[in-house]
């Protein structure tokens, strides 16, 4: 979000109306992240009880989205010099936002500011059991050194002795993968948009040696005014040499390469965001088949249907991108003046779905 709405309109906002302000909340809570403590996973201790809620004794649970915020402060109230780090006694939670294998993600409010959050909340003991420490501390680390419009702000993060907990960003809209399978599929003004998006932010990416290496739906969030954001990191690495050779990712979405065991480097990301054009436009991806063995033939050799209702230029946007040699595959850059995209999706375009609603 390029505007400030709080400076317009700072006393009659709902908590949910404000989630994505570089203005206000990046001088809201990032002043904060050099006092984070980092987590330390060789220090884990196994929880001695199930933890069904990370906070208990909030009484505003209920409240965080129904009562208007008050006017935003410039910077976040000063803690005091004795308190060096955030806890969770900083925010009130309220819903679950999302479950995952390693945590859950709530609604949450910092109680000084009363700006609105996503708080993730990742169990120690179930990452040391999962032996996924580095991949949670490069997540950590990756995710908090970037900024753009299109990519999920983390804020910051602290822990305690049994969870880590990450500030992001909340996106008000929720997972794009939900709202593919509530539709079915996207017209292609909607698909192009989340593909000029999501371009954007893997140009930005790339520019900073990050290949992201799992896009796919569920990775993907949609902010309150529409705009996609990749949400996760999780099998992100920051790799100068641009070579890389770990297998990782949903098998869907990965590359020849990926498949054969090859060094693979950025065009691993060119390559996803072929498939995603095509699962956004059929609601499948392209190589959907019974079993695995399948899938691997049909990624190998580029095995695509493209039903009847995809137009020409949006075959052809998907045939330049989903190349099995990644040097000939489509420069990002390029993707961005591609006339599938500059015919559907101009700066300033919105999604059907959510132009519609703002007419209404």
């Amino acid at each position: 979000m390029n505007k400030c709405r709080c400076k317009e309109n700072s006393e009659n906002h709902s908590l949910e109306t404000r989630p994505g302000c570089k203005d206000c909340v990046g001088k809201i809570l990032y002043s904060q992240v050099n006092k984070m403590v980092p987590p330390q996973p060789t220090n884990f201790k196994m929880p001695s009880v199930p933890i069904g809620k990370p906070l208990h004794n909030s009484t505003k649970v209920n409240q965080i989205v129904e009562q208007p915020a008050p006017a935003r402060p410039e910077i976040l109230p000063k803690k005091d010099d004795k308190k060096k780090s955030w806890s969770i006694s900083d925010f009130d939670l309220g819903r679950p936002l999302g479950k995952g294998k390693f945590g859950n993600v709530y609604l949450a409010r910092e109680k000084e500011s009363r700006y609105v959050v996503a708080l993730k909340v990742l169990f120690k003991s179930q990452i040391l059991d999962s032996e996924i420490e580095h991949q949670v501390r490069r997540e950590v680390e990756i995710q908090c050194r970037l900024r753009h419009p299109n990519i999920l702000r983390m804020y910051g993060y602290f822990h305690d002795e049994r969870r880590i907990y990450l500030i992001l960003e909340y996106a008000k809209n929720g997972a794009l993968y939900k709202l593919l399978k509530e539709r079915d599929r996207f017209d292609e003004r909607t698909a192009a948009v989340y593909i000029r998006d999501l371009t954007k932010a893997l140009i930005y990416c790339h520019s900073k040696k990050v290949i992201h290496r799992d896009i796919k739906p569920e990775n993907l969030l949609i902010g309150h005014n529409g705009e996609l954001k990749i949400a996760d990191f999780g099998w992100s690495v920051h790799s100068p040499s641009s070579r890389r050779m770990t297998l990782c990712g949903t098998l869907d979405y990965l590359s020849p390469e990926m498949i054969e065991g090859k060094p693979h480097s950025y065009a691993v990301d060119i390559w996803s965001l072929g498939v995603l054009c095509y699962e956004l436009l059929v609601g499948l991806p392209p190589f959907d088949a019974k079993d695995s063995h399948q899938t691997y033939k049909k990624i190998r050799y580029v095995i695509i249907k493209y039903p009847d209702f995809i137009s020409e230029k949006a075959k052809d946007i998907m045939s330049k991108l989903l190349v099995v040699n990644p040097e000939q595959r489509m420069p990002l850059a390029q993707v961005l003046h591609h006339p599938w995209i500059l015919e559907n999706a101009p700066e300033g375009t919105k999604p059907t779905l959510m132009a519609s609603n703002e007419a209404q």
